[in-house]
C-alpha cells in the first residue's frame, strides 16, 4: 500500500509539473475568472438556502414558543375552572414546546452564525472577483511583456556576439570585392577609350609622315628634272665639234 502511495504522488507531481509547463497565465487568469464566478454563483445558492433554513427555524421557534405561551394560558384557565388533571396535561404540553423552543433556539442561534460566516466569505469572494476582474487586463500585460522578455532574453543568450561580428566581417569583405571589381570594369573601360584614341593619334602621325614622303619624292623628283635639262645642251655642244674635226681634216 504504501509503494503504491509513493508512485500515486509521484504520478501526481509528474503530471503537475507538465500542467505548470503547459499553462498560459492569460488563458489562466480568465480561467480563474470563471471559476470564481461559478464559486461565487454556487455560494449565492448556498447561502440563500441557509439564510431559508434560519428564516424556518426562526419561524419553528415563533410557533413553538407560542404554542408554549398558549398551553400555560390553558393551564391558568384549568387550574381556575378546578380541573387539576387537565392542567397537568396543560403543562405538560407547555414543557414539551418549551423544550422543543429550547432546541429551536440553540439550532437558530448556530445557523444564524453559519450564515453570517458565509455572508463574510461571500462578500470576499465576491470584493476578490472583482478585484481580479479589474485587474484582468493588467496581469495579462504584464504577462505579454515577460513572455515578450523571455523570448528576448533567450534569442539574446543563444546569439553569440563573435557570430554576429564574424557575420559582419564577412559581409565588409564582400561589398570591398564589389567595390574594387567595380572600380576595375570603370578602369577597364577608361583604358579602351584611351587606347582608341591613341590609336587615331597613331594613325594621323602615319598620315602625315606619308604625306612627308610624297611631298619629299616630288621635291626630288622636279630637282633631278631640271639638272638632266641643263647638262643636254653642253653636251650637244662638245659632241658637235669633235664630229667636224675629222671632216675638217
Amino acid at each position: 500500500m504504501g509503494i503504491l502511495d509513493r508512485v500515486s504522488r509521484l504520478v501526481r507531481a509528474n503530471v503537475n509539473e507538465l500542467v505548470d509547463r503547459a499553462e498560459d497565465p492569460e488563458k489562466m487568469i480568465d480561467q480563474i475568472l470563471r471559476d470564481m464566478q461559478a464559486n461565487i454563483s454556487t455560494a449565492r445558492t448556498q447561502v440563500a438556502a441557509m439564510i431559508a433554513q434560519e428564516k424556518e427555524l426562526e419561524a419553528d421557534l415563533e410557533e413553538t414558543n407560542n404554542l408554549s405561551h398558549e398551553w400555560a394560558e390553558k393551564a391558568k384557565r384549568a387550574v381556575a375552572a378546578g380541573k387539576d388533571d387537565l392542567a397537568r396535561e396543560a403543562l405538560r404540553r407547555k414543557r414539551d414546546n418549551d423544550e422543543n423552543a429550547a432546541v429551536y433556539r440553540q439550532t437558530h442561534d448556530s445557523q444564524k452564525q453559519t450564515v453570517e460566516k458565509l455572508k463574510q466569505q461571500l462578500g470576499l469572494l465576491e470584493s476578490k472577483y472583482q478585484t481580479t476582474l479589474s485587474q484582468r487586463d493588467s496581469l495579462v500585460a504584464r504577462q505579454r511583456r515577460a513572455k515578450a522578455s523571455m523570448q528576448v532574453t533567450e534569442f539574446t543568450s543563444t546569439l553569440s556576439p563573435l557570430d554576429a561580428s564574424g557575420e559582419l566581417d564577412r559581409m565588409e569583405r564582400k561589398i570591398r570585392g564589389n567595390e574594387a571589381q567595380t572600380e576595375a570594369l570603370e578602369e577597364l573601360g577608361t583604358d579602351s577609350f584611351d587606347a582608341q584614341f591613341r590609336e587615331l593619334d597613331y594613325d594621323l602621325d602615319l598620315e602625315r609622315e606619308l604625306e612627308a614622303l610624297k611631298s619629299g619624292s616630288s621635291q626630288v623628283s622636279g630637282e633631278l628634272g631640271a639638272g638632266s635639262s641643263d647638262a643636254s645642251p653642253a653636251t650637244s655642244q662638245q659632241t658637235t665639234p669633235s664630229a667636224g674635226s675629222p671632216s675638217q681634216g
